[in-house]
């Protein structure tokens, strides 16, 4: 979530790739799902004139929200304990699964078949199978089993354990219904968030106390090398060959060459925005702090900015 960067003045031509065509599945219009914490809340925003298009009760407190791919998105509301199953399309609420204490981070794996949802208060990992709607497994990770990231071949998952973790996790997936604990390290500095790269040799690590994102090799959990960033906690989202990195209070994001590390671009957004989505060559960011939605093209250009709630917590990017 970050102080203020330096404007980044203009890169040189030949730098930045051609400007990407945005991308729209057939018949589909850009639609962000965004948790209205205070309003326990999701609201569907239409991205091209910001209309709110459709609202759904959620229990209480609904903090992060979990597309990627399959039919349902996965939401998290913390104080209530609940997950709630809903179909991305019409927002039909599936299921809604009780029984945690303070689930916190859904991750979806590539299949799309299973979710792996942590709970702060327990320190446990839990698995839903989508097409049971249910809970298949339950494994200890850690007390404070909190932001987490599955690997692109739906393998490995790595969890930091607390906003400001000292502790990152590593699970092994090989058998998607009975994850286990393969490894635990000291990053050496307090991590707030954790991204697999579309690759999946590199894992991107947000911090709590440092202006940078650091990037660790996934195979040996060995520390590559760092993105400068804004005021700490990031968040980190990929598209194409860039990664965006943004700083909630710097109130910015930055467009990052997902190679190597280097910052090719930073704009300005709303105060407090600390979660982005991508797809479809557009970047989504919602303000906790402003209540907003902003809409950019993959070059960072902004296209429209909207207060649609009080808070507006996530974000994901759907197409309808």
């Amino acid at each position: 979530m970050g102080t203020a960067l330096l404007l980044l003045a203009v890169v040189a031509a030949g730098v930045l790739p051609p400007s990407e065509t945005t991308l729209r599945p057939p018949g589909g219009r850009p639609v962000a799902l965004v948790t209205a914490e205070t309003e326990n809340a999701l609201l569907a925003v239409s991205l091209q004139d910001g209309r709110i298009i459709r609202r759904v009760a959620l229990p209480a407190d609904p903090e992060n929200i979990e597309v990627g791919n399959g039919g349902t998105a996965v939401l998290m509301s913390t104080k209530a304990g609940a997950v709630t199953l809903l179909d991305w399309r019409s927002l039909r609420v599936i299921k809604t699964l009780r029984g945690f204490r303070a689930p916190h981070i859904a991750a979806k794996a590539a299949d799309g078949e299973w979710v792996y949802v942590t709970d702060d208060a327990t320190g446990m990992l839990s698995v839903i199978q989508l097409a049971r709607t249910r809970v298949v497994a339950r494994v200890f990770v850690g007390m404070g089993a909190h932001h987490m990231t599955v690997s692109p071949d739906g393998r490995r998952l790595w969890i930091a354990l607390g906003e400001r973790a000292r502790t990152v996790v590593v699970v092994a997936l090989r058998r998607p219904d009975r994850p286990r604990v393969v490894r635990r390290f000291d990053p050496g500095f307090e991590v707030h968030d954790l991204a697999f790269s579309p690759s999946g040799r590199t894992v991107w690590v947000t911090t709590s106390t440092r202006r940078s994102v650091e990037v660790f090799s996934a195979a040996t959990a060995r520390r590559l090398y760092s993105v400068r960033a804004g005021v700490p906690p990031q968040h980190v989202a990929f598209g194409g060959r860039f990664a965006y990195v943004t700083s909630g209070y710097d109130g910015r994001i930055e467009m990052v060459n997902a190679t190597n590390g280097q910052v090719l671009r930073s704009v300005r957004v709303p105060y407090g925005s600390f979660n982005l989505a991508t797809a479809g060559g557009l970047v989504v960011a919602s303000s906790l702090l402003r209540g907003t939605v902003t809409e950019l093209n993959s070059r960072l250009h902004v296209l429209r900015t909207k207060k649609v709630a009080p808070a507006a917590r996530d974000v994901a990017l759907v197409f309808w």
